[in-house]
């Protein structure tokens, strides 16, 4: 999960939640289009959109080299397992904090 300003402007929810793949697990076919722009910590971001529904499809990082994050809400599986790591908690809405409950790592 990340709670950062950018993830929540970017997904209209209050914290976005992602699932990390090294790029050789992920096959990725269509078109895309792309919108770079810096995180929180001044790193690039590079998202893929559906050019046609305006999707989040993908995005890179450069905070995490040779990966690829795709939106949890994308696979559309409510079974998908919970997140184990929560980023830019100081940004966090506080009414959270019951989801927070899973074992996961927390940090700032």
């Amino acid at each position: 999960m990340c709670h950062c300003l950018e993830c929540q402007r970017r997904t209209g929810a209050v914290f976005g939640a992602q699932a990390w793949f090294a790029r050789p697990q992920a096959a990725i076919s269509g078109n895309a289009t792309q919108f770079t722009r810096q995180s929180d910590a001044r790193r690039l971001v590079s998202f893929r959109f559906c050019p046609v529904c305006g999707s989040t499809v993908y995005w890179e990082a450069d905070a995490f080299p040779g990966h690829i994050a795709v939106a949890v809400g994308a696979f559309a599986d409510p079974v998908f397992p919970p997140p184990a790591y929560s980023g830019w908690e100081a940004k966090r809405h506080r009414w959270v904090e019951p989801l927070l409950a899973v074992a996961v790592h927390h940090s700032d």
